[in-house]
């Protein structure tokens, strides 16, 4: 039995049956949820694949499974809406940030500045040379050095140039960037 303090806990936290909550930070205040188009067909789809597949394949399982009589003790049925009720919120989800995506496709920018869609090298203070691609929130991949346009690096290369030295706060400090080379490409 679960004791009052949880129970105190989790009704006092927000209880919102849409979105997976924390997934992402939210955008700033008037923002628009700028996206690359091979991440904009990454987020459609994965909703189709839940659509027509994985949502019916479910379906199909806690039909079978109500059929055989007591939900209350049946594994396949508990598993089953409980996992329907997952689908459905990222259904939910990706519903809501594909109706406000914003596609901007880097390959026809033909700028020389720094902004979103932007891979950008730059050599930190230690003399490490880094390159990053300044993507959408939903695209962010640490390992193809996919940075959100709204972190603080992309934030501090911001409308930054070839050549150019921009200033980084982090909270373990300030450091300088210097900007080596900006190019536009197709995304992957």
């Amino acid at each position: 039995m679960r004791k009052l303090a949880d129970l105190e806990r989790d009704r006092a936290q927000p209880q919102g049956d849409d979105d997976e909550a924390g997934a992402l930070p939210p955008l700033p205040a008037g923002a628009k949820n700028y996206i690359t188009p091979a991440g904009y067909a990454r987020l459609k789809n994965e909703m189709q694949q839940l659509l027509d597949v994985e949502r019916p394949t479910v379906v199909k399982t806690v039909t079978w499974a109500a059929s055989n009589g007591d939900r209350s003790e049946n594994a396949d049925y508990q598993y089953g809406k409980r996992r329907l009720r997952q689908i459905d919120s990222r259904i939910r989800f990706l519903t809501k940030r594909l109706d406000i995506a914003e596609v901007v496709d880097p390959a026809r920018c033909g700028v020389e500045q720094v902004f979103f869609g932007a891979t950008v090298t730059y050599c930190d203070g230690k003399g490490v040379e880094r390159t990053v691609s300044i993507v959408g929130q939903d695209e962010v991949d640490p390992a193809r050095s996919h940075i959100s346009w709204i972190s603080p690096v992309a934030r501090a290369l911001n409308k930054a140039r070839e050549a150019d030295v921009v200033t980084l706060r982090t909270p373990g400090g300030v450091e300088e960037l210097e900007i080596i080379e900006v190019r536009y490409r197709a995304l992957d």
